[in-house]
């Protein structure tokens, strides 16, 4: 069973997509654990499933079948009127363009106030409220501001403060620093560890930046669908100090750990198995001192399926017969 303290649980998780006749699944059984608090940074190619993923927990798709579960509740049985008050208070969301974050004619502090009109709030609450995230965000000089009068990391700090007006439980971000540079990124990755250590907020963030690992407490890797890899962010004492009211030399140290799904599954990486020289099948045993080797299998040739993939070949080349009376061998 999850621990208690785990807030999005994700279990056995698929989404399949139908565009025109042709069905592509984005999710492929995802298995998913995120605790109570914690930063976590959800990374993969194009087309891995990490989008999907955001989308599901977000309450912006329903997944086609699994567990999803954030805070206890469970997303695939809300209604829609419950889903819609979901995405309005129990989540924010900060996406990578401006354009889908602030509405370009209205302040800063308007931009602010809006997600909370439409959760039904009013009055000079909602003012204080707008104010309280600016400052929160070190925007204090910028209410008056609209979205064209700030610069990108700005920008991306208003959004930030957009996606808590309605004090959300889970914050979700798709490549919020996708288009800012290198030290405006930082910037924003510092905010959102602030909000994390001060205020508790657990936080999703999407990226293809290789150095996100830098900036939140653990990733994991998306690769096909389904939970590949995570990487753990440790403190390690590098130097011990003779004097013991010295400080302690810390450098961070990075762990990557391969995923075993609920089903006993994993993904070997394909520089692995391309080194290894892995095809479809693979050998497997125990070892004496409780560990598990995986080699490439041999004979591959008198495996059934490509037995099966021989037969058909033969069978389509008409080889006068040969594929039906080597099924008859097999067969006898």
């Amino acid at each position: 069973m999850p621990d208690n303290d785990a807030f999005v649980i994700c279990q056995d998780l698929y989404k399949i997509f139908k565009v025109a006749d042709i069905e592509v699944m984005a999710l492929q059984g995802l298995d998913l654990t995120v605790m109570e608090g914690e930063l976590v940074g959800v990374v993969g190619a194009s087309g891995s499933g990490k989008t999907t993923l955001m989308n599901v927990l977000g309450g912006l798709t329903r997944p086609s079948a699994g567990t999803v579960l954030v805070d206890g509740e469970n997303l695939l049985k809300l209604s829609t009127r419950e889903l819609t008050n979901y995405r309005q208070v129990e989540v924010g969301f900060v996406w990578q363009q401006g354009s889908r974050n602030l509405i370009p004619y209205l302040s800063a502090l308007d931009n602010i106030k809006l997600p909370m009109t439409l959760a039904g709030r009013a009055g000079g609450d909602i003012d204080r409220r707008a104010r309280e995230l600016m400052d929160k965000v070190e925007l204090s000089d910028r209410y008056d501001h609209k979205p064209l009068q700030l610069s990108g990391g700005e920008q991306q700090r208003v959004a930030i403060a957009v996606a808590l007006a309605n004090e959300p439980k889970l914050l979700l971000a798709d490549e919020p620093t996708g288009e800012l540079d290198s030290a405006t990124s930082d910037q924003v990755y510092a905010l959102f560890q602030r909000l994390n250590r001060e205020d508790g907020l657990t936080i999703c963030i999407v990226s293809h930046d290789p150095q996100i690992a830098q900036h939140v407490g653990r990733v994991v890797a998306i690769r096909d669908g389904k939970l590949a890899s995570e990487t753990v962010r440790r403190r390690a004492d590098s130097q011990q100090p003779a004097d013991a009211t010295a400080e302690a030399s810390w450098e961070d140290r990075f762990e990557e750990l391969i995923v075993l799904d609920s089903s006993g599954r994993l993904q070997i990486p394909k520089q692995f198995r391309e080194e290894l020289g892995f095809a479809n099948r693979v050998e497997m045993e125990m070892t004496d001192d409780g560990g598990i080797v995986i080699r490439p299998a041999h004979n591959l040739e008198q495996t059934s399926s490509q037995a099966e993939i021989q037969l058909q070949r033969e069978i389509r080349a008409g080889e006068d017969g040969r594929g039906r009376n080597w099924l008859r061998r097999r067969q006898a």
